[in-house]
């Protein structure tokens, strides 16, 4: 079993791997490769004077598999919360996690199969979103919304931002305090 299972491996996805598994957290990242990150060109990404997408969600990857997180290609198609964690369906698999984060971007599908309640969106070009709290809660046990198809802006820094928030959010709850996590240089 995982600690936590994040469905999107873009910009929200990975940046919320990063801290989970950087957390030491057992993470899996099942990503069905359809970032729309993918087609981007980023001139607007605090720390980096110009990215394609595709290299911006490859770095992501890289930075989340350095601390552990694990990857696999497929597309989740269901959350079941089963006894205090969910199972996750996917391309005739199932992986089973103590906490989920969706990280769809502008898919909802998976969310609307699972019962998971949605609303219009708000970004051009958004058609549904997550109805969830402010620190990523849906209304499904232990499961949570993180980026764009949490209704934030589909902006990179913002999305990977909001995944970043709602990973440490996940991870507070996991530890049962709040967790900080603060890098200090080595001089």
């Amino acid at each position: 079993m995982y600690d936590v299972a994040i469905i999107g491996g873009g910009p929200a996805g990975a940046s919320a791997a990063i801290f989970t598994a950087k957390a030491g957290k057992k993470t899996l990242v099942i990503d069905n490769d359809q970032s729309v990150t993918k087609r981007a060109w980023v001139e607007n990404h605090y720390g980096a004077e110009g990215i394609t997408g595709p290299d911006l969600v490859a770095v992501g990857k890289k930075q989340a598999t350095k601390f552990g997180a694990e990857f696999v290609t497929g597309k989740a198609t269901k959350l079941v919360p089963v006894n205090g964690s969910v199972t996750i369906e996917a391309d005739g698999q199932s992986y089973e996690a103590l906490h989920v984060i969706i990280a769809t971007g502008l898919f909802a599908d998976v969310a609307e199969a699972s019962g998971i309640v949605t609303k219009p969106g708000t970004e051009p070009r958004i058609k549904t979103i997550v109805d969830c709290a402010p620190d990523g809660k849906t209304n499904l046990a232990n499961v949570w919304a993180a980026g764009t198809i949490a209704g934030v802006s589909m902006h990179t820094i913002i999305t990977a931002g909001d995944g970043a928030k709602v990973a440490i959010n996940v991870v507070s709850e996991l530890n049962g305090e709040r967790y900080v996590d603060h890098d200090v240089l080595k001089v």
